[in-house]
C-alpha cells in the first residue's frame, strides 16, 4: 500500500461526514482529532461541502480529508480543488473513477459486487469502498470475497457500528471502516465536541480489542520454572505445555519462562486485533516501542515490545 492507504488503515476508522454548517467543521475535526480519529470523508451530500472541506485542510493539518458521495466528474474537480487526500464514491461509475485516477488522486469507488470489484482492480485499484456494508452480506459475505480477491482492500461503510466494528476489523483485508455513528446530526449541530471525542475514543477502543494473553514469570533455570509451572497447573487445572524457551500454564494464563528474560520480573502479553493500529494509536498516547523485536509477515506486524518498565514487567503486543 502507498503511505495515505497505509496511514488509514492505521487510523482504521473514518467518520463520514454530512455537515449543513461550514462554520461547524473545524471544531468538529478537532473533536475527531482529539478522539483518535484524524481521517474523515465529508460528503458532498449538502451545500457546506466544499467549504467544510477547505476548512479543515487549511485549519486542521493532521487530519486526512477525503470527499464522499462523489457522483459526478464536476464534483471530483471541486473536491480536488478544495484539497482533498483521496475520493469516494457510493457506487462504481467506471468514468467518474477513472477520472479522479487520471487526476492522480487516491478513488475508493462504492462496490457490491464481485463483478464491479474485478472492474476496479482492472483499473489498478487495491482498495474499494463496500457499500452498504451491512445490507449486502457485511463481513461474511467479504470473507467470502477474499478467497479470490487476496489483494484487494475494503472499506466497509452502511450499517456499521460500535456493536459489530471488531467483526469487521478483525479481518486483515479491512483497510479501515466508514461510519456515522460519532458523528450524527443532532451532536454536529448541538455543538457536542467532547462528545463526539468520547465516542471516537470508545470506537477506537473496540476496533483495537486489547485483551490479556498471558503473563510472562521469568526463572532462573528449567528447572525452576517446571516446579513452578506444575505447581500453577496442579492447583488451577490449567493443561502444561512444555517448549524450549518456556512452559505455558493454560492458553491465556502465564508462560513460566526457562530464563530471565525480558523484564525484571517477566513480561505481559497483550493481544490486539492488529499490531500496526495498535502501534499507530498507542504512540499517539506517548509510547514508543523497541524495533528490534517486530515480527513482519504477509499480514503486517504480528508482535512487537513496547519500551520501558512497568513495575518490574515489559510487554508486547500480537496479533489476536
Amino acid at each position: 500500500m502507498n503511505e495515505l492507504l497505509q496511514k488509514i488503515h492505521d487510523i482504521g476508522i473514518v467518520p463520514v461526514i454530512a455537515i449543513d454548517e461550514a462554520s461547524k467543521a473545524v471544531p468538529l475535526a478537532k473533536a475527531l482529532v482529539k478522539g483518535g480519529l484524524s481521517a474523515a470523508e465529508v460528503t458532498f451530500r449538502t451545500a457546506a461541502a466544499e467549504d467544510a472541506i477547505k476548512a479543515i485542510v487549511k485549519e486542521v493539518p493532521e487530519m486526512i480529508v477525503g470527499a464522499g458521495t462523489v457522483l459526478t466528474t464536476e464534483q471530483a474537480d471541486r473536491a480536488i480543488a478544495a484539497g482533498v487526500s483521496f475520493i469516494v464514491s457510493p457506487g462504481f461509475n467506471p468514468k467518474v473513477t477513472g477520472y479522479v485516477i487520471s487526476k492522480g488522486v487516491c478513488m475508493m469507488p462504492g462496490t457490491a459486487t464481485a463483478g464491479e470489484m474485478e472492474q476496479a482492480m482492472a483499473m489498478g485499484l487495491e482498495v474499494v469502498k463496500f457499500f452498504p456494508a451491512e445490507q449486502n452480506g457485511g463481513i461474511e459475505k467479504l470473507k467470502a470475497l477474499a478467497g479470490p480477491y487476496k489483494t484487494l482492500k475494503w472499506m466497509p461503510t452502511g450499517g456499521v457500528n460500535t456493536e459489530n466494528l471488531s467483526k469487521y476489523m478483525s479481518f486483515p483485508q479491512i483497510l479501515a471502516c466508514g461510519g456515522t455513528w460519532m458523528v450524527k446530526k443532532d451532536l454536529i449541530e448541538n455543538e457536542k465536541w467532547d462528545e463526539i471525542t468520547s465516542i471516537c475514543e470508545a470506537a477506537v477502543r473496540n476496533m483495537l480489542g486489547f485483551r490479556l494473553r498471558h503473563i510472562g514469570i521469568n526463572c532462573e533455570d528449567a528447572g525452576e520454572a517446571q516446579r513452578t509451572a506444575k505447581t500453577l497447573s496442579a492447583l488451577f487445572g490449567f493443561e502444561y505445555d512444555e517448549n524450549d524457551k518456556g512452559i505455558f500454564v493454560g492458553k491465556e494464563f502465564a508462560e513460566v519462562m526457562k530464563y530471565n528474560g525480558r523484564g525484571r520480573c517477566g513480561h505481559i502479553g497483550i493481544t490486539t486485533n492488529d499490531v500496526d493500529r495498535a502501534v499507530y494509536h498507542l504512540l499517539r498516547k506517548g509510547a514508543t516501542f523497541d524495533e528490534s523485536s517486530r515480527l513482519v509477515d504477509e499480514k503486517g506486524t504480528k508482535f512487537i515490545y513496547l519500551n520501558g518498565d512497568f513495575s518490574g514487567f515489559e510487554i508486547h503486543l500480537s496479533r489476536a
